[in-house]
């Protein structure tokens, strides 16, 4: 039986007893308000927006700079980088054929991409060139010792929001510097863009470092200015091959001539 509340000589029973009903009713027909947004996605698309525009920023750096390059298991090796004003690039790298044993600079310009042997202690022989392909094509995996990637043709990966990739912040390794950012491929292929790993540069877009399975580069001092072109390292010559990175098979020993002591 419901209560009858009186005011003034008039009932409020009924009236008093419905309101809590009818305003739960209205708090229950509320939309739940919405679930705070994820700054994942927000965060990760912010990276790869900074890092392709350091990357843009690096390939209009012209400059000449050298690189420690270190390996586990094998000495330290400097790797000397030129971008030159009109575009064109040239990157030494001591013991980058042959299994280590032989010195090459890797060079493209107007007239094409090159690799030069390079005089060394143990290859005395004067500088010779050898033409390889357009300027802009891939080098043949043979003769590829990788580490001049990253400052070359990588930074056209690196910038390329179609790529498939996926980059996040990332705390400078030991010994690197820069602003650094983790790259990792998101391709099912085993023909990735790129190598994964760590890549660093200063804000007007040198490369400060770069860590792969590669190996380790890192900017060991101030680059200085760029030249006009770059030059190669000797003559181009039409009947030499290319070195190959892989060390040269060791030639099997004769068995000697009977009777020969």
């Amino acid at each position: 039986m419901p209560v009858l509340i009186r005011s003034a000589g008039r009932v409020l029973g009924p009236l008093v007893l419905a309101l809590p009903v009818l305003l739960a009713a209205c708090t229950s027909e509320r939309p739940s308000p919405p679930p705070p947004a994820d700054p994942g996605p927000v965060e990760v698309d912010a990276a790869r927006d900074e890092l392709a525009a350091l990357a843009a920023a690096a390939q209009d750096r012209h400059l000449v700079a050298q690189y420690a390059f270190s390996r586990r298991g094998e000495p330290d090796r400097t790797i000397s980088f030129t971008s030159a004003n009109d575009g064109s690039w040239r990157v030494d790298v001591p013991g980058g054929a042959l299994g280590g044993t032989a010195d090459v600079s890797l060079a493209a310009n107007a007239d094409g991409l090159f690799q030069c042997a390079l005089p060394s202690a143990d290859r005395p022989d004067p500088a010779r060139c050898v033409r390889l392909g357009e300027r802009d094509d891939a080098l043949p995996r043979r003769v590829d010792p990788r580490v001049q990637h990253p400052l070359t043709d990588w930074l056209d990966v690196l910038t390329d929001r179609r790529a498939p990739l996926a980059v996040s912040p990332a705390d400078p390794p030991q010994g690197l510097t820069g602003t650094c950012y983790s790259v990792d491929s998101t391709s099912a292929s085993l023909n990735a863009p790129l190598d994964v790993g760590i890549y660093c540069y200063d804000r007007d877009g040198t490369p400060t470092g770069v860590r792969t399975q590669t190996g380790t580069l890192k900017l060991v001092a101030p680059p200085g200015p760029a030249p006009a072109t770059v030059q190669l390292a000797g003559p181009v010559v039409v009947d030499q091959e290319p070195l190959d990175t892989a060390a040269p098979p060791t030639p099997e020993p004769t068995d000697s001539p009977t009777g020969t002591p």
